[in-house]
């Protein structure tokens, strides 16, 4: 038999399973930075599967070892992140979250139980290949500064230092059974902006006796849209978002003293990242100065953007094309969303692509962080199998 072959087959075996683990990740989900129990859980799996492993990185993060042959040989990391986020699930299903007010809406269950699947697989081929698996069980990708950064300070991408990196992220435009790849830039950087305008409040029948805030606030949102359309070269992808406006005290009658705004930047790259930055508060205080007030600008650092190595995607697509049918591999455009798995691959050579997760004809079509996501859960055959298959993929060559 293939190794192909034996992987489908463990990864049909191991379904029962994968969907019971991922069905009580997705009951109890904890947020960044707070996965104790799922920490514990990975844990109490990876020893039944009989693997070594290290926890406590990133606090609740775990870090395992599939050894094959010649374990010194060559390693290949396979990550999955376990937080969850803030939202109260709205789906009436058995494993509805049963933790008020948050929610697997990002299917880090999925993510988790995905890779213990393939710790799974991989521990019952061990003797098929040569070198070592390091499976990342990551916590906080939701939350800045992300796990990833923080377990990369810690270690986790050395002793042994692997020589790719490969991990996937649930998709609800693509079906089960299908995913979808992007070799290069594939998604953004992202910087929270917090503007505080700071004006002279008083009645709103006598304006001529304050420095109202809100006007000033209108004329700066108006005046950062040219960050996009006129600073920034049309080539370089970068979207500027102010998602969040609202005034310290106020009423119909009042002109507040402040107003605050809270918004996002995002691009793919670094040198106008750093000048958009710089313009952003260059514009917010010059329109606050020239109106008579004062803009305090916050610019929070948040994940580098994701670059895909151009050689790995490119044999991981074919990998999977080998391993699902050419069908079901799907090319991707570029997205101005934000990973954490970022950091990652700006220290080694990464491949991040797109679990299909939908099925239209159930329903299952919801986007992430919605209160209403949900899974196929047949992906998670998918999951775990193409994820084992990868990293063998790798190991071979």
């Amino acid at each position: 038999m293939s190794l192909i072959k034996k992987i489908k087959t463990l990864a049909l075996s191991a379904h029962p399973e994968v969907v019971a683990i991922r069905r009580h990740l997705h009951a109890h989900p904890e947020l960044s930075f707070e996965e104790y129990q799922t920490s514990a859980f990975v844990q109490e799996k990876l020893t039944q599967y009989g693997l070594p492993f290290t926890n406590g990185i990133a606090n609740t993060g775990v870090v395992a070892y599939v050894e094959g042959k010649k374990p010194g040989k060559k390693t290949i990391a396979l990550r999955a992140d376990m937080d969850a986020l803030p939202i109260t699930e709205a789906n009436e299903v058995p494993y509805k979250s049963t933790v008020p007010g948050v929610m697997h809406a990002c299917g880090h269950d999925a993510h988790t139980a995905s890779l213990l699947g393939a710790a799974k697989i991989l521990s019952q081929l061990k003797n098929e290949f040569e070198g070592t698996v390091k499976l990342i069980f990551q916590p906080a990708e939701e939350r800045s500064p992300g796990g990833a950064s923080i377990m990369i300070k810690e270690g986790v991408l050395e002793t042994p230092k692997p020589a790719g990196i490969i991990g996937q992220h649930v998709y609800s435009m693509l079906p089960a059974g299908a995913v979808g790849f992007r070799s290069g830039m594939m998604m953004a950087s992202c910087d929270e902006i917090d503007l505080y305008i700071y004006g002279k409040g008083g009645h709103g029948a006598v304006p001529q006796l304050t420095i109202d805030p809100i006007v000033l606030a209108a004329h700066i949102v108006t005046a950062l849209q040219q960050v996009v359309s006129r600073l920034n070269d049309p080539t370089v992808p970068c979207v500027l978002t102010l998602g969040k406006i609202e005034s310290v005290g106020g009423a119909y009658n009042i002109i507040p003293e402040e107003v605050r705004i809270q918004g996002t930047l995002r691009t793919m790259n670094e040198q106008w990242r750093k000048e958009a930055k710089q313009k952003i508060e260059q514009i917010a205080t010059g329109v606050a100065t020239a109106m008579g007030g004062v803009c305090r600008v916050q610019i929070t650092d948040g994940y580098p953007f994701l670059i895909n190595d151009e050689e790995l995607t490119a044999r991981c697509k074919q990998a999977a094309i080998e391993l699902l049918g050419k069908e079901n591999v799907h090319d991707l455009p570029m997205r101005m969303t934000a990973e954490d798995f970022a950091y990652y691959t700006q220290q080694i050579k990464g491949c991040f692509y797109r679990l299909g997760t939908g099925n239209a004809a159930r329903g299952i079509t919801a986007n992430v962080h919605t209160p209403i996501f949900d899974i196929d859960e047949e992906a998670l055959i998918t999951g775990m199998g193409l994820m084992a298959w990868l990293a063998l993929n790798e190991l071979q060559d």
